[in-house]
């Protein structure tokens, strides 16, 4: 139940040639509390609620417990979201060892690409391909909770 990732904006789409699997994704917040955010998400046909901690200090590791519920009570969940409903694409992108998740951003955040791995340890190394840019994990504007209240289309 602890979740160790870290974060990058994305230079290229160059991701796409090497994505070995990709899926829509619509997401909505029950709480965007930073201590204690709580999410609703729809992938293809599968509902997920999800709950994740504070961040550590770095921001890379935080507690997250998610649980499959079926899409109709995803749904019925989602109207009962705070405003600002996240909608991205989500590319699987094999490196080396780890996947990489990038995200491709809809609606008030288009034109973001963000990517994260997955990690086993905050010193796990893992190779950075050539489309990978600035790192920004920790950097609370970046995650989804925050984009949905203050999207990328206002910076």
């Amino acid at each position: 139940m602890i979740e160790i990732e870290r974060k990058f904006l994305v230079n290229s789409e160059a991701f796409k040639e090497g994505s070995v699997n990709s899926y829509r994704i619509t997401q909505g917040f029950l709480n965007t509390d930073p201590r204690r955010t709580v999410r609703v998400r729809i992938k293809g046909d599968s509902g997920f609620l999800t709950v994740k901690g504070k961040g550590s200090d770095k921001g890379t590791t935080r507690f997250e417990w998610e649980t499959s519920i079926p899409v109709e009570e995803a749904e019925a969940l989602m109207k009962l979201a705070e405003p600002g409903v996240i909608e991205k694409m989500r590319y699987e992108v094999p490196v080396g060892e780890h996947l990489f998740e990038v995200d491709e951003f809809f609606g008030d955040n288009t034109g973001l690409l963000v990517a994260e791995v997955e990690l086993n340890s905050e010193d796990e190394a893992y190779e950075t391909p050539v489309w990978l840019g600035e790192e920004v994990t920790g950097n609370n504007k970046y995650y989804n909770s925050q984009l949905s209240k203050h999207p990328f289309k206002t910076w």
